[in-house]
C-alpha cells in the first residue's frame, strides 16, 4: 500500500526519505473516514506515529495549497511528554514541511525562555513543546493561540502519569473550539478517555492491531547472570553484538554514572543521559551518537521516550524496570521504521519472577541465554577480521612504498600477526562470565538420570565450584617469568585493581591472563606482568594517555612479612581453685592490709572547731514583721504558706469580704459572652 495524499508537498518528502510504505497508524490516520475530525489514537512506541500526525494534520494546515503564507501566528501545537520527544518531533516535522515553507520551532523546559520568545514574536507554523514551558508562555502572553487550527496531544497518557493533567486541560481550555484534537496515547486508561471527551467532538477512535502484539521486529533476549558480573555482562554484550549504536538503561542516576565510568575505562566511546543533565549537555549527547563520535549512550528512563538514533540496533537493560510499559518504551528505541532490533534483559536469580511477569504482561516471548562467553566474542572477532573490507580492496598508491618495505623486510607471518594484533589492540577486552543455569534454553541439553543424580550426591563430592555454590574459577595470571612495573597513582589516589585492570589491559595491549599481581601502597601501585610480553606491554604504555598514569619498570614489590607465632613464649595458665575451697561468707577474713603513705602525700586532719548553724543566731532586725497569728488580733490573719499572692485560701475571717466563699458550680462561668 502506498501513501494516498492530497498534498504534493508532503507526498515528495515522503519520497526523498524512500517512505514507501505507510506503517498502519498512519494508513489509519489518512484514511477518508479520519479527515478532518478529531482523533483519539492507540499506537505503540516506534509506529510511526510522528509522521502519522504531521500527515493527518497537513490538509487541515494547507488545504489545497502547497505552500503556507508568512508565518505569524501558530496554526498548529504539538505536545509532547519531554524535551527529547519534543525536540525530535521537531526535526521530523521540519523536513516533512519543508517544501511547504513552513516553521517549525520548539519551546521545551530547560532552554532559554528569552530565546524562544523572540522566536515567537518571529512568527511559527508549528510549535513543538513540554506542556509547563506551553503554559508559561500562554500566560505571560508570548504564545498567541487564537489562530490555532489542530492540538496534538503525544503520548497523552505518559503526560499524565507526570502530573501534567492541569497544564494541559488550561492549553486546551485556552484554544479554540474550532480546532482540531488529535490524541495519540500507548494505552486507554479511564483518565485518558476522560479527557478525550471533555476536550473532543465526536472523536474517531483508532485502535492499530500491531499494539497487541507487541514490538514484531525487536527479538527479545534474557540474559541470566550473577549478580557481581551484571556489569561484565554488559561488555560482553557490547562486544558480542558491535552495533554502531547501543543503548543501556539504568534505574538511578548513580548507576548511570558508574556504568558509564567502566564502560569509559575499558575502551569504548560512550556518553550519559539523565536528568541531572542541562538541555545543551544532552544535545551534546546526542549529536556524539549522531556522528559516530560515540556507541553507547548510558541513560535512566528520562531517554526512553523520544530519541530516535540511526543505527541503534541494542538496547540492554542492565537494570529491570518497574512495570512493562517502561519496558516497552525502552525497547521502542530500535527495531523502529521497519528495521530489526535486539532488546536485552539482565536478569540475576533473584529477579527471574520479575522478568517473566515484565514479559507476559508485555506478551513477547523471550529467548533465555547466558551471557556471550570470551570465547564465543574470540571467534566472532576473527571472522569479523577475515571479513572486513580492507582486507579485499587493493591499496593506494601513496601505500605502495609502505607496502614493498613491509615486505622486503619482513615475512608475510610476521606481518599478519602485526596486523591481529593492531585489530585487538583498538576493541576492549572480553571480560570473564559465568551463567548461572535458570530459566528455559533451548540450547542446554536436557537433563538425564545422572544428572538428577549428581543432586544426590553428598556435599562436595563430584564438585568444581568455588565457596558459597560459585562458579568455578580458572587460575588466573602468568605461569612463568614475570616483570613488575610501577604505576603513580596509590591507595590516597583512589586507586581500585577493578579499574586499574582494564586501564592495563587496553594501554598495554594485553590481555588479564597476562596481568599477574596487583599491589596497591600509599603513592604507588605495583603490578606484574608476563615476561613474554612485557616489551610489547612497556613500549605501548609509554605512550601519553588520557589518565596520565606513568607506568615504568622497577623492583619486585616486597611482602610484608607474615607474623609468625611459632617462637611466642605461652603464657603459664593460672592456677584454678576447687570448689569449696572458698571461704564462708560469715567468716572473719581479718583486717585489710594498710599500706604505708607516700612521701609528701600525707595531710593533717582538719580540726573541727567550726561552731553550728543556727537560724535564729542573728540579731533581730528592728523592721521585722510581727509573727503572724490567727488569734483574731492586729496582724492579719493566718494565711496559707502555699496560697496565691494576695488572694485567700478559703474564706475570711472577720473583717474581710463578707460572703465567704461561693458554692462550686455557681455564679459565672469561665468561658462565655460577658456582660
Amino acid at each position: 500500500m502506498s501513501f494516498s495524499l492530497t498534498s504534493p508537498p508532503l507526498a515528495r518528502a515522503l519520497a526523498d526519505r524512500n517512505y514507501s510504505d505507510p506503517t498502519p497508524v498512519q494508513s489509519a490516520v489518512i484514511e477518508d473516514a479520519a479527515r478532518g475530525r478529531d482523533l483519539l489514537v492507540s499506537s505503540q512506541t516506534g509506529s510511526g506515529k510522528t509522521i502519522a500526525y504531521g500527515l493527518a494534520i497537513g490538509e487541515t494546515l494547507l488545504g489545497t495549497a502547497e505552500k503556507l503564507g508568512p508565518a505569524a501566528e501558530p496554526l498548529a501545537l504539538i505536545i509532547a511528554p519531554t524535551r527529547e520527544l519534543a525536540l525530535q518531533v521537531q526535526r521530523e516535522l521540519a523536513w516533512l514541511y519543508a517544501q511547504t515553507g513552513a516553521r517549525v520551532i520548539s519551546c521545551v523546559g530547560g532552554m532559554d525562555p528569552r530565546r524562544e520568545a523572540m522566536l515567537l514574536d518571529e512568527g511559527a507554523h508549528i510549535v513543538v513543546g513540554t506542556p509547563g514551558r506551553l503554559r508559561d508562555h500562554i500566560e505571560r502572553r508570548r504564545l498567541d493561540v487564537s489562530a490555532l487550527k489542530a492540538v496534538v496531544l503525544d503520548e497523552a497518557d505518559e503526560m499524565l502519569d507526570l502530573g501534567f493533567r492541569d497544564d494541559l486541560e488550561f492549553i486546551l481550555k485556552t484554544a479554540p473550539e474550532s480546532r482540531r484534537s488529535l490524541l495519540f496515547s500507548a494505552t486507554f486508561p479511564k483518565a485518558i478517555v476522560q479527557l478525550a471527551q471533555s476536550y473532543q467532538r465526536d472523536a474517531l477512535r483508532i485502535e492499530v492491531e500491531a499494539t497487541r502484539r507487541g514490538h514484531a521486529d525487536i527479538a527479545y533476549k534474557a540474559v541470566r547472570v550473577f549478580p557481581k558480573e551484571a556489569e561484565l555482562a554488559v561488555v560482553n554484550l557490547l562486544r558480542f553484538h558491535n552495533a554502531p549504536v547501543a543503548l543501556v538503561f539504568c534505574n538511578t542516576r548513580n548507576a548511570v554514572r558508574h556504568l558509564e565510568a567502566i564502560l569509559l575505562e575499558r575502551g569504548f566511546t560512550s556518553v550519559a543521559l539523565s536528568g541531572e543533565l542541562g538541555q545543551n549537555e544532552r544535545n551534546a549527547a546526542l549529536q556524539a551518537l549522531r556522528d559516530g563520535r560515540a556507541r553507547v549512550c548510558v541513560a535512566t528512563d528520562v531517554a526512553a521516550r523520544g530519541i530516535d538514533l540511526p543505527g541503534l540496533d541494542l538496547v540492554i537493560h542492565a537494570e529491570l524496570p518497574n512495570d512493562s510499559e517502561v519496558m516497552q518504551h525502552r525497547s521502542g528505541r530500535t527495531g523502529r521504521a521497519g528495521n530489526k532490533g535486539t532488546s536485552v534483559l539482565l536478569v540475576p536469580q533473584s529477579r527471574r519472577r520479575k522478568a517473566e511477569r515484565l514479559l507476559m504482561e508485555a506478551k513477547v516471548e523471550a529467548e533465555w541465554i547466558g551471557p556471550p562467553t570470551e570465547e564465543e566474542i574470540r571467534v566472532l572477532d576473527q571472522e569479523r577480521l577475515l571479513s572486513d573490507p580492507l582486507l579485499n580492496g587493493d591499496g593506494s598508491e601513496d601505500d605502495a612504498g609502505m607496502i614493498e618495505a613491509l615486505m622486503a623486510g619482513r615475512e608475510a607471518r610476521d606481518i599478519a600477526a602485526a596486523l591481529v594484533r593492531l585489530y585487538r589492540a583498538r576493541l576492549p577486552a572480553a571480560e570473564e562470565v559465568g551463567d548461572p543455569g535458570f530459566g528455559r534454553d533451548e540450547r542446554r541439553p536436557a537433563r538425564t538420570n545422572e544428572d538428577y543424580a549428581a543432586k544426590r550426591r553428598p556435599f562436595g563430592a563430584g564438585r568444581d565450584e568455588g565457596e558459597d555454590g560459585e562458579r568455578p574459577r580458572k587460575p588466573a595470571g602468568p605461569r612463568g617469568d614475570t616483570v613488575w612495573f610501577r604505576l603513580d597513582i596509590g591507595r590516597k589516589q583512589g586507586a581500585d585493581p577493578r579499574q586499574l585492570l582494564p586501564m592495563l589491559c587496553r594501554r598495554g595491549r594485553i590481555t588479564r591472563d597476562e596481568v599477574g599481581a596487583i599491589r596497591i601502597f600509599d603513592r604507588e601501585t605495583k603490578v606484574e606482568i608476563d615476561a613474554d610480553v612485557a616489551d610489547r606491554f612497556y613500549e605501548s604504555v609509554r605512550i601519553p594517555d588520557r589518565d596520565k598514569i606513568v607506568i615504568e619498570p622497577t623492583t619486585e614489590a616486597e611482602r610484608r612479612p607474615a607474623k609468625s607465632f611459632a617462637d611466642k613464649a605461652e603464657r603459664p595458665a593460672a592456677p584454678r581453685k576447687s570448689w569449696g575451697d572458698d571461704q564462708a561468707s560469715g567468716e572473719d577474713r581479718g583486717p585489710r592490709k594498710r599500706f604505708p603513705p607516700r612521701d609528701g602525700d600525707y595531710r593533717e586532719p582538719r580540726a573541727d572547731d567550726r561552731k553550728p548553724y543556727r537560724a535564729d543566731s542573728r540579731p533581730p532586725r528592728d523592721d521585722a514583721r510581727p509573727p503572724r497569728r490567727d488569734d483574731g488580733k492586729p496582724g492579719g490573719g493566718f494565711k496559707k504558706p502555699f496560697a496565691g499572692k494576695g488572694k485567700p485560701f478559703a474564706g475570711k475571717p472577720e473583717g474581710g469580704r463578707p460572703g465567704g466563699p461561693k458554692p462550686f458550680g455557681k455564679g459565672r462561668p469561665r468561658s462565655g459572652p460577658r456582660g
